[in-house]
């Protein structure tokens, strides 16, 4: 029985999408079990061979059309496989970012020849990508990034310094957003993918040790006189990126609360389970009015954002999310996962904070929500312009 009294939506309900579920559980517990993981965590990133299976199973490309190589879904698959990650505890797999943030840059915005060159192998997981944008001196504040491309014949001269790259130690295709007219501010900018194989001059840094995520490769990333021809730019011109960034943020942040309201849901389905069987002063957890109340509220508070996680997916199935409500689903979302999952931590008392119980992952893992996707006080910003 589900830990929530919401009826699945019907655009999610169907015979095709509970096939699919059911499939996408069973291959994470074929081949993500929680010794897999383990040594994942351990290791810092996630094996380069998953990729390939995730790919031979058709979970690259969800959303990507077949004449391109993918399995010619929608957002709706998208989520199930975000909801089966957390489900399932596989922490750490970059694949929603493949998936959902950056082969959707190359769908929509990509020339033919593009889409053509890199999604078939973005489905196969034979390109494994990332995007670029974060700097040492610019997060949240796109406009503010200093990497350049600056064009030399018939190719871009790409220089600059990336950093918290999730894929980053993997990614063989990596979208780089960089100033190809640095006088141009925000229409200066520009998005150039940069092929990794076969490109002197690109180096990976360290894989830098994070509070949580501990399986996920973040990495900085170096381009010193990075050459790739004019054709990797993305689309058909110069200075595009900012608002080719702009159109896709919208899904990027509704994936955080998608994600997020599915480590919510698992958390609370973990607590519970604790509570009914362990026993404190004679009694089990569950029986103490303390707990029954903490849960009461953190199973409405759950329902609440459910309910509204759902119609903003409704919403963006049919086009119509705009940029105010994903920043309120992200920010909202990820500040009540944070909340609940502590407080799902407190009731498994010390056990909570041992690294073998679920709960002190998530509680670890948890907290970047708040931070990447744009930080929640600029979701704020955001949804203030429209008061």
């Amino acid at each position: 029985m589900p830990v929530l009294n919401v009826e699945r939506p019907a655009f999610l309900a169907d015979e095709e999408m509970n096939i699919f579920s059911d499939a996408v559980g069973k291959f994470f517990e074929e081949h993500a079990p929680p010794e897999v993981t383990a040594r994942w965590r351990e290791q810092g990133v996630v094996d380069r061979d998953m990729w390939n299976k995730a790919g031979e199973a058709g979970l690259l490309g969800l959303s990507i059309p077949e004449e391109y190589g993918g399995a010619g879904g929608d957002y709706r698959h998208e989520v199930v496989l975000m909801e089966q990650l957390a489900a399932k505890g596989v922490d750490g797999f970059g694949i929603s970012l493949h998936n959902a943030i950056v082969a959707p840059y190359i769908l929509h915005y990509g020339t033919e020849d593009q889409r053509r060159r890199w999604l078939p192998k973005i489905c196969t997981g034979e390109l494994v990508t990332a995007i670029a944008m974060t700097e040492p001196g610019a997060g949240s504040d796109l406009q503010g990034v200093k990497t350049t491309a600056k064009l030399d014949g018939n190719e871009y001269v790409i220089n600059g310094q990336k950093t918290f790259i999730t894929n980053g130690q993997t990614a063989n295709l990596i979208a780089v957003v960089a100033k190809t007219d640095p006088s141009q501010g925000a229409r200066g900018t520009s998005l150039v993918f940069v092929e990794t194989d076969d490109a002197p001059g690109f180096e990976r840094g360290r894989n830098l040790h994070k509070l949580g995520q501990s399986a996920q490769d973040t990495s900085e990333l170096f381009f010193n006189d990075v050459r790739v021809p004019t054709s990797n730019l993305l689309g058909e011109g110069e200075g595009m990126g900012f608002f080719q960034l702009m159109g896709q943020l919208p899904q990027e942040r509704l994936n955080i609360a998608v994600g997020g309201i599915g480590v919510i849901e698992q958390a609370l389905e973990l607590t519970i389970d604790y509570v009914k069987q362990r026993q404190a002063f004679g009694k089990k957890l569950i029986e103490f009015q303390n707990t029954q109340f903490k849960l009461a509220e953190c199973k409405t508070e759950a329902t609440v954002a459910r309910v509204f996680v759902n119609h903003c997916i409704e919403q963006h199935l049919a086009g119509k999310l705009d940029a105010a409500t994903a920043s309120m689903a992200k920010y909202w979302v990820s500040d009540l996962e944070n909340k609940i999952v502590d407080e799902c931590l407190q009731l498994f008392g010390g056990y909570g904070y041992m690294d073998e119980y679920p709960i002190s992952r998530m509680y670890r893992d948890s907290r970047v929500q708040r931070i990447y996707g744009g930080t929640n006080e600029i979701m704020k910003l955001l949804i203030a312009r429209t008061l």
